[in-house]
């Protein structure tokens, strides 16, 4: 095992356990402990500011774009935009804490048909939070739903893992896609039970809750009166007689975000500076809302540049491409069979110790290259790998889009990983053996 592996693995394992832990903040774990590690692998000072300028360059995009995003969707909150759709949600559920839960994975799916995991979580979590607050349930659990439902419908063909796939075997990406559609009918199907499982769970504990008196019951028999509590219309800053103006607004953002060649960043300042002028006029109101929505964009912009810092580290030092090839070569002769299995059925945990592109890139090609020379074709070990990993994409520390969906939720990443990791990680080897049993993963 070489040394760039072995600092690798420390960098990465203790970030990850001391996130989990709660016992270093994101921006002293991702920036202090990746420094460390390119300085012990005997980079200098000058590559380590290189290494520097290409983390954040890789995710400045993607900063930009949250501050505006957080600051856009807290405003359309201000409005009340959001508080019909908690109301309609309320009524049309009755309260049924199950049905929300199902309801929060089909929405989801839904969500991620983009194949961006970033819109995904702008659309969802904003609408959903509400809701989830005022039935008392756990946002961990919204974060749970989503991130499997965004998964599995990430095997689209214009979704990034399966065109990663596709570019490293040449082919088009609609025919790799075309034999995982049977897995994600068996995805969705695995995904409705464990909601409705999960749902059951989360029932059970806020009766707990009612019964001991840390929360507050919601009439039962009367959903409409509910649902009316839910808006509050002596907020000065509500604009009801917006709310049609103010819906254009929302969605037109949405289907610029999809259908649109402008960058995200643009799309949500150019909606903000829109929202402003349409809701609050006043100039002091105007910089009222920045002042009170912009703490919590600029902690969690903090946070996704923290993690640019990281990405460049331990990728421009090569520490991830060592990972990859030292993981491959620990497996013993006997196994190697099997090694495309092996691997895909470890896939949610190698996703935190390797990047996306350095899972696909990298290691890809040393799995099939090792599987092949055992007769293993080369789709077999590209689909075990794929779906044993593309669930744990939204589990990761290291993917941009999660601390996204981290800061709408308003939740902790380290809280996150500890609620999901296993649920998720479980959910893709049912999906391994699931492509086992129907044949598109062989040996």
């Amino acid at each position: 095992m070489s040394m760039l592996t072995i600092v690798g693995l420390a960098v990465i394992i203790s970030i990850v356990a001391l996130l989990m832990w709660g016992k270093i903040s994101p921006i002293v774990g991702m920036v202090i402990i990746p420094i460390i590690g390119a300085l012990a692998v005997g980079s200098s000072m000058e590559e380590v500011s290189e290494y520097f300028a290409s983390g954040i360059d890789s995710v400045m995009g993607v900063t930009v774009m949250f501050i505006f995003a957080i600051l856009f969707f807290g405003v359309m909150q201000d409005t009340g935009l959001l508080n019909p759709l908690v109301s309609g949600m309320i009524r049309l559920t009755k309260g049924n804490v199950v049905a929300v839960a199902v309801g929060t994975a089909i929405v989801g799916a839904f969500a991620q048909l983009d194949g961006a995991g970033a819109t995904t979580f702008l659309f969802t979590i904003p609408a959903l939070l509400p809701l989830y607050k005022k039935l008392h349930m756990s946002p961990y659990l919204l974060m749970l739903l989503i991130c499997l439902s965004a998964g599995i419908m990430n095997m689209v063909p214009w979704g990034g893992p399966t065109g990663r796939v596709a570019s490293v075997f040449s082919m088009d990406p609609s025919d790799v896609w075309q034999p995982l559609i049977p897995i994600q009918g068996i995805g969705f199907a695995l995904l409705i039970l464990l909601a409705v499982f999960l749902g059951v769970r989360e029932k059970r504990r806020i009766k707990k809750g009612i019964e001991s008196g840390d929360m507050s019951e919601m009439p039962k028999e009367n959903p409409d009166a509910e649902a009316a509590a839910a808006v509050d219309h002596s907020d000065e800053l509500l604009r009801p007689k917006l709310m049609w103006v103010n819906l254009l607004l929302f969605l037109g953002v949405i289907l610029m975000l999809v259908f649109s060649e402008w960058d995200a960043g643009l799309i949500f300042m150019v909606a903000l500076g829109v929202a402003f002028l349409i809701n609050y006029p006043d100039v002091s109101t105007q910089m009222g809302r920045l002042k009170h929505h912009a703490p919590n964009a600029l902690s969690m912009a903090a946070v996704i540049l923290a993690a640019g810092v990281f990405l460049g580290m331990i990728r421009e030092t090569g520490m991830l491409e060592a990972i990859a090839l030292d993981s491959i070569a620990v497996i013993p002769a006997v196994a190697q069979q099997y090694i495309h299995i092996g691997v895909g059925l470890i896939g949610v945990p190698l996703d935190i110790l390797t990047s996306t592109d350095a899972y696909y890139f990298a290691l890809l090609p040393i799995v099939d290259g090792i599987a092949s020379a055992n007769g293993i074709e080369s789709m077999s070990t590209a689909y075990a790998m794929l779906i044993g990993n593309i669930i744990g994409t939204f589990v990761s520390p290291f993917s941009p889009a999660l601390w996204l969906g981290i800061g709408l939720a308003g939740v902790e990443m380290g809280k996150h990983i500890r609620y999901s990791f296993f649920w998720m990680w479980g959910f893709s080897i049912l999906l391994v053996i699931a492509g086992i049993l129907i044949g598109i993963i062989q040996f």
